[in-house]
């Protein structure tokens, strides 16, 4: 058996970063606003005219702080992937 010793700042060190990685890999500090390259992820599309068009129907929420800066809601894009779910039989 092997025996492992830490200093106690070390210790809550590491397990801040463990809980730190946790949450970054089960989503749970989502952001609210994301990318147009991170909303095309998520749909799964690799066209933006795709995006523009989901954006254009109202399908997906969004804003536009600046001219050129186009945020996604990710609630609503998980909305609208569970929206067009379908049930297996």
């Amino acid at each position: 058996m092997q025996v492992i010793c830490l200093e106690e700042a070390a210790f809550y060190e590491l397990v801040e970063q463990v809980v730190a990685r946790l949450k970054e890999k089960h989503g749970e500090e989502r952001e609210k606003w994301i990318s147009d390259e991170q909303a095309m992820q998520l749909l799964n599309i690799k066209s933006k005219t795709t995006l523009q068009k989901l954006r254009d129907e109202g399908k997906i929420r969004y804003s536009q702080p600046q001219k050129k800066i186009i945020l996604y809601d990710r609630d609503s894009i998980d909305a609208y992937l569970e929206k067009n779910a379908r049930n297996t039989f």
